[in-house]
């Protein structure tokens, strides 16, 4: 999970990661940077696809209520039943591939994209998983038809003293996305406006660093796909991106940061407000690094709902017992009600 910018004791920072301070806009290949890490030097492996015809039905005019909390928590429940999923290791290729079975079932096209860096604790491969759904069943499903991002992180915090299995941050936004998935393949046309993307390596090793430092340390997977995006001149077309981060405290209270992009910021508290659920959802005291900071040094306006006031956040309490099916649905029924709205125009 992230980091709120702000000056705090030494040994909070010692036992949470740190506190960031806000990142510059990004321009080329940062110093420091490998040739592996270099969105030129990007390797993928393509795997799924989509049925070769897909049925004419229509789509749910509400789509929003067909967003499972139950089945979210399923979702969320298989991650977090791997236990901790660090960045680099076999626990986290496990996660993966649950991820993958499950976009797959959905129709979507599944992408990894892998790439090697240093980190503060040697070289790591992290690989992104990224959906993408064709309207038609044409395969691959074309690159070009996405207008909107919906992500999150899928690796959890690397911890020698505590087991860390991170039910609300890694585990809830990835159930829900998948969840996402699922309903948004109900309106294919739809679909095929977002790009869904699982970042790996959202975690710090040791410390956060800012984001342009020449040894960067966090954000290691949003950082190569918002780069992978302007090298391949993709950035330009969406319009908006929205990051999942800690979605699933059973007490729900969405802080948005409050940077965040007016125009996302209105229509995101109007969906809310449409279906009844304002009081979930307001605006946090500081400002909030994470993921969703990436997509904007891409120049892609993009938005991070998040629950910071969350007391279990890198603890060993971060567990299943913590959250709550109603709160994953909350967000995964907002979020869809403004996808719907947006999408539209």
């Amino acid at each position: 999970m992230v980091r709120f910018r702000c000056l705090i004791l030494i040994a909070v920072v010692a036992a949470l990661g740190g506190c960031k301070p806000a990142p510059k806009a990004a321009s080329g290949t940062s110093p420091g940077e490998t040739e592996s890490e270099r969105p030129e030097a990007i390797s993928v492996i393509k795997s799924g696809g989509a049925p070769a015809k897909r049925p004419t039905v229509p789509p749910p005019a509400e789509i929003w209520k067909e967003f499972s909390g139950d089945k979210a928590f399923e979702e969320v429940r298989r991650q977090v039943e791997i236990g901790p999923r660090p960045s680099g290791t076999p626990e986290l290729e496990k996660a993966r591939v649950l991820i993958e079975e499950s976009l797959r079932r959905s129709g979507w096209e599944v992408e990894r994209q892998v790439f090697t860096t240093e980190t503060p604790r040697g070289p790591v491969e992290f690989i992104n998983v990224i959906g993408r759904f064709s309207a038609t069943g044409a395969h691959p499903a074309s690159r070009k038809t996405q207008r909107a991002l919906v992500c999150s992180h899928y690796d959890t915090k690397r911890f020698s003293t505590i087991k860390f299995v991170g039910a609300s941050d890694g585990a809830s936004s990835t159930g829900a996305l998948l969840e996402l998935a699922r309903v948004l393949a109900l309106d294919p046309a739809m679909a095929a406006q977002v790009e869904l993307v699982f970042f790996d390596g959202e975690e710090a090793f040791v410390q956060f660093t800012a984001p342009d430092d020449p040894k960067p340390d966090g954000l290691f997977g949003s950082r190569y796909y918002a780069r992978s995006l302007t090298a391949d001149g993709r950035a330009a077309q969406f319009k908006f991106g929205i990051l999942w981060d800690m979605i699933g405290d059973r007490d729900l209270t969405i802080t948005l940061p409050p940077d965040s992009p007016p125009e996302l910021s209105r229509g995101v508290l109007s969906s809310a407000e449409a279906l009844g659920l304002r009081q979930n959802f307001g605006f946090f005291a500081r400002t909030i690094l994470d993921d969703h900071e990436e997509l904007r040094r891409a120049h892609i306006p993009a938005i991070d709902l998040i629950d910071f006031d969350y007391v279990y956040w890198h603890t060993a309490g971060d567990t299943l017992e913590h959250i709550a099916p109603e709160s994953l649905q909350k967000v995964g029924a907002v979020t869809l009600h403004y996808l719907r709205q947006a999408l539209a125009k």
